[in-house]
């Protein structure tokens, strides 16, 4: 068997396979979700701080840490 090879994000995402999901309908629609939050709260890039949605929300949310955003994502992902 093949070992992938290519460029990863610090996440461990590979970087051809994460371009290829932000063009799909899906992955294009969370991306333009994820940009409006961050606009409208007014977080530069570069900041500290990311754009956490409320449950169930995809139009509000608040500033968060980026440690306290992602870490609730993992604990999320392992739940299911």
């Amino acid at each position: 068997m093949a070992k992938k090879k290519g460029p990863r994000y610090a996440n461990g995402n590979r970087k051809a396979q994460q371009k290829a999901y932000n063009k799909t309908k899906k992955g294009l629609k969370l991306r333009v979700r994820a940009n409006k939050l961050r606009k409208k709260l007014g977080l530069k890039v570069g900041d500290s701080r990311d754009a956490a949605h409320y449950k169930g929300s995809t139009s509000k949310g608040r500033p968060q840490s980026r440690a306290k955003n992602r870490a609730s994502r993992k604990l999320k992902i392992r739940r299911k």
